[in-house]
């Protein structure tokens, strides 16, 4: 049995998109449930893309997700380097090595040349011009030149680039563990660029060498490589390296919520969630795009949801942790489709995991949201309305935005709630009840709910009816959490502060 090795290769381009972040945690699955071996490889030979940052942004994601690297950018490891431009002198050996043995030619057409071409075939007809086995015959290269012209030209360095030479007629298959054969007629693959003229080389090429070279046993990409893959087959067959060829593995596509079409951060931004791990700043444009993890979502929450991205376990479970993850994942259940982008799943396994979470963890977090409000709390308090709040928030956030009202007076009240329930009876009984909380000394829950049906019952008005006038009094809104345990964390001189407030204010509205 061949070891399991897998990379997870990004190009530093740019923030990290979710759907890359889906890739890597597929290839960490299989890596740690086969005891094998995740790699980080940057791919940065496309210099002119390459954006500053964006490196060190790959690897805090992948950290804050959980996602560990064995070997690679960022850890070392036997195969080092693990950037291709600081690998930039391995790959014209193995062009020279195609050129030699006639899978690859020299080509020194200009950008003139090459525009004269596309023009040539679309005024002939041709929808789609490439440079192919059939236009590389009227083209500037080492199959058209003599040998003595391209040895001139090589010694004159003329700017050149490396050409795969793509037979005629072949048929070119793969057995891809997710989509089964894939067979392509070799008429349909370009003449693809392997080494540029700069000297580096292209993805294609660096991409064989380095998983050659690197022992890759796997490689799991998104969807839109498999058209590439058939000319990567090629380059492993051309160089002596088929038996050693990794087993491909094309995830789905993340479509838009809708399904209709790729998502794309233009589609995040319009229905207003993240795309990104976490918050990036372009260094050019200077926007910020939010990240999941700055929108609130905890890291094994994303990456549950990621994971039922294109995968199903074959059971109804839905919540797993990532050890779970890893003993159920399977590459065979992975599926063809693409599969929809669906924020409001994600927010779901937010809420889930948070709920899981124990009321001491969560309140630490409260306490640490509050100090950066320059609020004081005690521990016991902030357990206390953890126990109201658990249950209603989907982000950690929440507990603060949603929980204001614990720690500031409403100074403003719900008209809709006002207009139905402020009335004659609701001012009695408030302005009884004040009365008799002030009295209370050891106050609690039970006690403000036994007072209030005291209350009630002496006026000979029914609970219920005055409870949402209680509740916005006391939050300014019409509905929330327990509204006995909400009084028992404020206190009960609060609440007759509040309450007091309230008669003052609503009073002009009593019909």
């Amino acid at each position: 049995m061949r070891e399991v090795r897998v990379r997870f290769a990004p190009s530093p381009t740019g923030a990290l998109h979710i759907g890359g972040v889906r890739t890597a945690l597929y290839n960490f699955l299989l890596a740690r449930q086969s005891k094998g071996t995740m790699i980080l490889r940057i791919e940065d030979t496309d210099q002119i893309r390459f954006v500053p940052g964006a490196e060190e942004y790959i690897l805090e994601a992948l950290s804050w997700a959980g996602i560990t690297i064995d070997e690679g950018v960022g850890v070392g490891g036997p195969y080092a380097p693990y950037r291709q431009s600081e690998r930039r002198p391995i790959y014209m050996q193995y062009a020279q090595q195609l050129i030699d043995a006639g899978h690859a030619y020299y080509a020194f057409d200009t950008e003139a040349d090459l525009d004269a071409m596309r023009e040539r075939l679309k005024a002939a007809g041709v929808a789609s011009p490439h440079y192919n086995s059939i236009t590389r015959m009227q083209m500037r290269n080492s199959l058209t030149l003599t040998e003595e012209e391209v040895k001139s030209l090589l010694e004159a360095k003329t700017p050149y680039v490396v050409r795969l030479k793509v037979p005629r007629k072949e048929e070119v298959r793969l057995n891809d563990l997710i989509r089964g054969w894939v067979m392509v007629h070799s008429s349909q693959i370009d003449d693809k660029v392997l080494m540029k003229s700069d000297g580096m080389p292209t993805y294609h090429m660096a991409n064989v060498v380095d998983d050659y070279l690197m022992k890759i046993s796997h490689v799991i990409r998104g969807e839109e490589w498999l058209p590439s893959a058939p000319l990567h087959v090629l380059l492993y067959k051309y160089l002596g390296w088929e038996k050693e060829m990794p087993q491909f593995a094309h995830l789905p596509l993340l479509l838009k919520p809708t399904g209709e079409g790729k998502l794309s951060k233009r589609d995040a931004d319009q229905l207003g969630f993240p795309i990104f791990p976490l918050d990036w700043v372009d260094p050019v444009t200077k926007e910020k795009a939010t990240g999941f993890r700055e929108a609130g979502y905890l890291p094994e929450a994303l990456i549950n949801f990621l994971a039922f991205l294109g995968w199903n376990p074959g059971t109804s479970q839905e919540i797993f942790s990532m050890d779970e993850l890893i003993n159920a994942f399977s590459v065979e259940r992975i599926g063809k489709a693409g599969t929809k982008f669906d924020i409001h799943k994600a927010q779901w396994f937010n809420q889930q995991y948070i709920r899981a979470k124990s009321d001491e963890e969560l309140s630490q977090f409260l306490l640490d949201l509050l100090a950066k409000e320059n609020i004081t709390c005690s521990k016991e308090k902030a357990m206390k309305i953890i126990s109201i709040m658990k249950e209603r928030v989907s982000f950690l956030k929440d507990l603060w935005e949603q929980g204001k009202f614990l720690f500031h007076a409403p100074t403003a009240f719900d008209e809709s709630v006002v207009s139905k329930k402020w009335n004659d009876d609701a001012v009695k009984v408030l302005s009884a009840y004040r009365g008799e909380l002030a009295k209370i000394t050891d106050f609690d829950a039970a006690t403000a709910k036994a007072t209030l049906e005291k209350v009630t019952s002496s006026l000979a008005i029914g609970t219920g009816k005055i409870l949402q006038a209680l509740r916005l009094s006391v939050t300014g809104a019409g509905a929330g959490p327990d509204l006995m345990m909400v009084m028992e964390i404020i206190g009960p001189d609060e609440v007759v502060e509040r309450i007091d407030y309230a008669l003052k204010t609503l009073n002009a509205k009593v019909v």
